[in-house]
Order: C-alpha cells, then sequence, then structure tokens
C-alpha cells in the first residue's frame, strides 16, 4: 500500500469510494468523474504505478475484473458497448499513479458525449508502418 495513493485508500477502506466487485488481487469501484452513467475503474489492491510496473499476474487478474464489469454493463445498464482504457504515464492522460483500467459503458443516446480522439479509418504511411514495425518486432524478439 502506498499511504498517498487514493486508489490504495479505497482498497483499504480508508477512503471512500463504492465498491462494486471484489476479490483477493482486485476492485472495483464507480469513477468519481464518470465520462458516461456506470464507469467503473478496476485496480489491482497490491500497489503498482502503471502498465509498466505491474506484475503479469496483477494485470491479468485486473483485466479478468474489468471482463466482468464490462459484462455487467451491458446486461444491467443496457450499455450498447463498452471502452477498455489504461493511462500509463503522465502524457498519455494517467492522473492516478496506481495501475487502473477504465471500464466505460457507451450508449447509443444522450447519455454518451465521448468522441474519439482522432480520426479511424485514416490510413498511416505504409513506409513508416515498416520502420517503426520492423524497430519493435526487433526490440521485442
Amino acid at each position: 500500500m502506498n499511504e498517498q495513493c487514493v486508489f490504495c485508500g479505497i482498497v483499504a477502506g480508508t477512503a471512500p469510494g463504492v465498491t462494486v466487485a471484489e476479490d483477493d488481487t482486485t476492485q472495483a469501484f464507480m469513477d468519481i468523474n464518470p465520462a458516461t452513467p456506470g464507469h467503473v475503474l478496476v485496480v489491482p489492491k497490491q500497489h503498482s504505478r502503471d502498465l509498466l510496473d505491474i506484475p503479469a499476474d496483477d494485470l491479468s487478474a485486473t483485466t479478468r475484473t474489468a471482463q466482468r464489469v464490462a459484462r455487467a454493463l451491458v446486461d444491467e445498464l443496457g450499455a450498447d458497448g463498452v471502452n477498455l482504457l489504461n493511462c500509463c504515464g503522465a502524457d498519455a492522460w494517467q492522473t492516478v499513479f496506481h495501475f487502473h483500467l477504465h471500464v466505460t459503458p457507451r450508449y447509443r443516446d444522450a447519455r454518451d458525449q465521448l468522441t474519439l480522439p482522432w480520426t479511424p479509418g485514416v490510413a498511416a504511411d505504409a513506409q513508416e508502418l515498416r520502420d517503426v514495425g520492423g524497430r519493435l518486432a526487433t526490440a521485442l524478439s
């Protein structure tokens, strides 16, 4: 636990939070600044700063809990879809430095005001894809 971390406080019960699911490894609770009605955050109970820091077992458990939450958002709230988002680092919009997944229900009606931050369907330069892809493939091999 990190005493300065609000998510660690929610897990410990010393900070307020509306928990919707919990197991030995993870906890899911309502986001206090929801993007849409039903927006849930899923965290590992063990503090990890971000995606680059979290142990693989905690990451797997967090993802499984996020999937359970997503099903409930569709089945119970009637969401038309679900976005799963992780922000890793301040420049990637991370504001709480405890790994978490946003499980955000999406609706076809006025409850949903989210828009994409980029335009899908605009193809990248083929040579750039090959160059960057090659560098990544080399780094990952």
